[in-house]
């Protein structure tokens, strides 16, 4: 059923990377959430990072809106579902603000986010080596798509006085709103590793006082009344919310009392968590909630066993060369998760997740499910994926299709098992990851909303076994 759906709503833009979009984007949900507003945090594009401080600024789970991943028709509908019963959502984009999948035109761009939402955008423009110009570059960008409605900029890293006086002036004369001034202020600077910024379960203390001076250098120096009237022009979006019980075999699990073939209590998924595993779309968990798991989070780092009662084992993406020794050191949770696996468990694992499985990782032993050793590179693997899942596995059956992202400066050797994972069939065929007895292992990183199914088949699993 397709309803009317209305929240005031912002997408906080820039020219190019590293020209303050979180800064901002982070700095603004902060400052309207002390206003007593409730705020819903997104972020467009596959990022794990930035939504987690997102979700401190905010109290809410930080969201991503990938239109590559998810498919554009699902970006509005997940829009709908986080932001649904708020006053205000907050959008960062990705990257530039035109920049999107390589040789897809648009797609997955902040600017094609920005017109499936209907939202006015805002330009966080770098303005340290520049004055007039700033006019010259803006209104490009505002005159680029004219589906993309551009309704006023921030300006970052201005110098003095009379910097911000020759910039007004200048986009004065193009007739673009000013609705911030920020000022150089290294204090707010939040550390970055790769291509993105530290996760927040790293440095959680410092990462709160982060965000506490993000929201006083927003409020100080940006125009919230202005930018809340510009937020409540965003018209009415006409769409059904996404909803994780929205896969009718989901919703036939829940009615028997839990997910089918079992039976009495729901199968206990453990998803792995803490400072080594920080990488997970929140709709994950709510799939599988909705599929009839009970979920428990549980730290590789701290816990030396699996929660009581584990059915299924979940390991996502993450920093885990960061944390190799102590990994390696948690020898009891090691041995249980070998253990497990051993026994034909179901296991799914991403990225960080299939390095934790292998032998070794950077020579430090690790829990030796896969016959496979992995290392840091200096090279960096990043980019969308379109996969097809080679063997059949308890997260997907031979022949799903799924998109999916990579990001890591890791290699693992072998690549593939025997039984792949995954066929990528564009940017370039190979085949990657590995399959067998109840593990899926992988590189790739993928968002179940896209594919319903891969919750529903892998709780089923999970529930098989008890």
């Amino acid at each position: 059923m397709v309803t009317s759906f209305n929240v005031p709503r912002l997408v906080i833009a820039a020219p190019s990377s590293g020209s303050g979009k979180t800064t901002v984007a982070t700095g603004l949900m902060a400052a309207f959430s002390e206003r007593g507003l409730a705020v819903s945090p997104h972020k467009a594009g596959p990022d794990y990072i930035d939504p987690g401080y997102h979700a401190l600024a905010t109290g809410r789970p930080g969201r991503n809106l990938d239109a590559f991943m998810c498919g554009p028709d699902l970006v509005a509908p997940l829009f709908a579902h986080g932001a649904a019963g708020c006053d205000l959502a907050v959008v960062e984009g990705v990257m530039g603000l035109y920049d999107g999948a390589a040789g897809r035109g648009e797609l997955a761009s902040t600017a094609q986010v920005a017109k499936l939402l209907r939202a006015p955008v805002v330009l966080v423009v770098d303005a340290s080596s520049q004055s007039r110009s700033v006019a010259a570059l803006v209104h490009g960008f505002a005159s680029f798509d004219p589906q993309v409605r551009l309704g006023g900029v921030i300006l970052n890293k201005v110098g003095s006085d009379r910097h911000e006086v020759m910039l007004r002036e200048a986009l004065e004369e193009a007739g673009m709103p000013v609705l911030g001034v920020l000022r150089r202020a290294p204090q707010v600077a939040t550390p970055s590793r790769h291509l993105g910024l530290v996760p927040v379960a790293e440095r959680h203390t410092d990462a709160l006082a982060s965000v506490s001076a993000l929201a006083a250098q927003v409020r100080a120096g940006c125009d919230l009344d202005a930018l809340m009237a510009l937020a409540r022009t965003a018209p009415p979006l006409d769409c059904e919310a996404w909803s994780p019980h929205a896969d009718p075999s989901a919703a036939m699990a829940r009615e028997s009392g839990g997910a089918a073939p079992g039976n009495g209590a729901a199968p206990v998924i453990a998803v792995a968590g803490g400072a080594a595993f920080t990488f997970s779309y929140a709709e994950h968990t709510e799939l599988l909630t909705a599929a009839g798991a009970e979920v428990v989070t549980f730290d590789p780092l701290r816990d030396e066993a699996l929660p009581p009662g584990t059915a299924g084992l979940v390991i996502g993406g993450g920093f885990p060369e960061m944390y190799a020794p102590e990994l390696s050191a948690n020898e009891p949770l090691r041995a249980a998760v070998a253990a497990f696996a051993a026994a034909g468990g179901p296991v799914a694992a991403e990225c960080a997740g299939l390095l934790y499985l292998g032998r070794s990782l950077d020579g430090k032993p690790m829990c030796g499910v896969l016959d496979a050793d992995a290392r840091m590179s200096e090279r960096l693997t990043l980019g969308y994926r379109e996969a097809v899942a080679v063997s059949d596995s308890p997260l997907a059956r031979a022949g799903t299709r799924l998109r999916g992202h990579e990001f890591h400066r890791t290699v693992i050797e072998p690549g593939a098992g025997a039984a792949p994972a995954w066929g990528f069939t564009h940017p370039e065929r190979r085949v990657e990851g590995f399959v067998q007895q109840g593990v899926h292992a992988s590189y790739l990183h993928t968002h179940w909303a896209a594919e319903p199914s891969v919750a529903r088949r892998f709780t089923e699993a999970a529930a098989a076994r008890r």
